[in-house]
């Protein structure tokens, strides 16, 4: 049983414009290790949420204690829904994480779908979101008793997102060192805070948790809210299989990054909260527009700012994470058929997916400029909640379409039915608390399929069109240097065996 996809790979004479003699292959080695995979899912979980407003939770639980226990909870489902995705990554070892595996159960029309929202919104938005938070706070010091320009805050962000998009359109190294050292920045500033808390706490500063349980103000209407805004702030663990192609040991190595991973983030989410609580109140929290900036003002006086640059750090980290995995899934989409033939293509000296990591830049360019990506992010939240309720579904299904199918990792069945369920949780709650965001996103979302069948399924396209974009296809081969990776010329040379698990060499 070989991975499928609507039709082989987009194949013409323009795609072998380039060609090398060297005797390394051009190709996306597998050169991610553990502390790579680590970093990418604890830089992609932990973005600025955690040090900007963690205020749903507490807003909806109905107290302090609550919300504490809402932290830990939402990081045991999260590690259920983590596992459930380890074992679609060591069984199917293919990169492309979700988008692949739709189109292996599913079908085309899902596998685009997720395609088409995640360059919509859900994977280009956020790095936005995130770029204009960096600057944000990096022009903290410089301004420190008014607020930022508009104008130099964009350009700061547009700045930050031309640096990321260079790194991984040159240099697979540099953006794991980037993704690593970001998420020790990250890790060390939150580091600070919960430090800070502990002093709070052995000064006797306890005032904030009397009553930390009481259920005066506990409501079982909104529990589920806190609950949805917790798993909010927790995803980002569906990452790492993106690359699966690039993991060394990945039926290793998944599962251990996912375990080591979700737990630190379980940790530092719930030290944190309680950290921030020494010092401020509940309506303290409520009402802040960067409880870290808040709390850093209360504890460290003039040297807040150091946990600006913190979360300034924090976002750097997160933005690199998305377009180093993201730019995999357009490889993958490319190699599908579903995304232009350039996008699958691979620099000739820098062994990059130069194409698939640019090609996010002019959307991302364009969001920044439009206006506010937030609302966007907003209608689609529920698809994401959807579609990885699809995705954990896949394993229940295979358990039993194909039993023997070799599984490397395998998690008991309990731990993706359970994950499901909370994914249509999310779904029902989205629908009710915010109808109208929905509707609108789901329109969005299934607005996707007239450009599938537009540009995906009509293969029958006018002559005129299909010489346009060969001669496109060899310009741009010429203008970036790259050709496709020599190991998917031939695609069932990598995936006539779903279950199988390169090593490294």
């Amino acid at each position: 049983m070989a991975l499928r996809g609507t039709k082989k790979s987009q194949k013409s004479d323009s795609e072998l414009y380039l060609n090398t003699k060297d005797d390394d292959p051009i190709r996306l080695s597998r050169q991610v290790t553990l502390l790579d995979s680590i970093s990418l899912i604890v830089g992609g979980v932990i973005g600025s949420g955690i040090f900007i407003s963690p205020t749903s939770v507490l807003a909806n639980s109905g107290g302090i204690g609550w919300a504490l226990l809402i932290w830990v909870f939402c990081g045991i489902l999260s590690i259920l829904g983590a596992l459930t995705y380890a074992e679609l990554g060591t069984t199917f070892s293919v990169s492309g994480g979700d988008f692949s595996y739709l189109l292996e159960a599913c079908g085309p029309i899902p596998a685009f779908l997720r395609l088409w929202s995640s360059i919509v919104a859900l994977r280009t938005a956020p790095v936005v979101v995130l770029s204009l938070t960096f600057a944000s706070n990096l022009l903290l010091p410089l301004y420190v008793d008014c607020s930022n320009p508009e104008v130099t805050t964009r350009l700061t962000a547009a700045l930050m997102m031309g640096v990321i998009f260079f790194l991984n359109s040159t240099s697979v190294p540099g953006s794991r060192f980037v993704n690593a050292f970001m998420t020790v920045a990250k890790l060390a500033a939150l580091l600070v805070i919960i430090i800070a808390g502990i002093v709070q706490l052995a000064q006797g500063n306890v005032a904030n948790f009397t009553g930390a349980f009481d259920t005066s103000d506990f409501s079982f209407r909104t529990f589920p809210l806190a609950v949805y805004s917790g798993l909010f702030a927790y995803s980002g663990w569906q990452y790492l299989p993106q690359v699966t192609e690039e993991i060394i040991n990945p039926s290793r190595t998944i599962p251990l990054a996912v375990i080591i991973s979700m737990t630190i983030v379980t940790v530092v989410y719930l030290l944190t909260n309680v950290a921030y609580f020494t010092v401020l109140s509940a309506d303290q929290v409520l009402s802040s527009s960067s409880v870290a900036l808040d709390f850093g003002r209360i504890v460290l006086g003039d040297w807040y700012w150091i946990l600006g640059i913190g979360v300034a750090l924090s976002c750097l980290g997160s933005s690199n994470g998305t377009v180093f995995s993201f730019s995999r899934v357009l490889l993958v989409a490319s190699r599908e058929g579903m995304m232009p033939s350039i996008a699958s293509m691979i620099h000739v000296d820098r062994k990059t997916p130069l194409p698939a990591a640019a090609v996010m830049a002019p959307v991302c360019l364009v969001m920044l400029i439009g206006g506010n990506v937030n609302a966007l992010i907003n209608y689609l939240s529920v698809t994401r909640w959807l579609v990885i309720g699809a995705t954990c579904a896949i394993v229940p299904y295979y358990r039993w379409k194909y039993p023997d199918l070799e599984r490397p990792f395998k998690v008991p069945l309990v731990i993706p039915v359970v994950f499901f369920l909370c994914c249509m949780f999310i779904v029902a709650m989205s629908l009710y608390s915010s109808p109208v965001d929905c509707g609108i996103g789901l329109g969005i979302f299934f607005g996707g399929i007239p450009v599938y069948y537009i540009f995906v399924w009509w293969e029958n396209k006018p002559i005129w069109f299909n010489q346009g974009m060969d001669h496109l296809t060899v310009f741009l081969q010429q203008l970036l240097c790259v050709v496709p990776p020599e190991d998917i010329q031939n695609k069932s040379e990598i995936l006539e065996e779903p279950g199988r698990v390169e090593e490294s060499e």
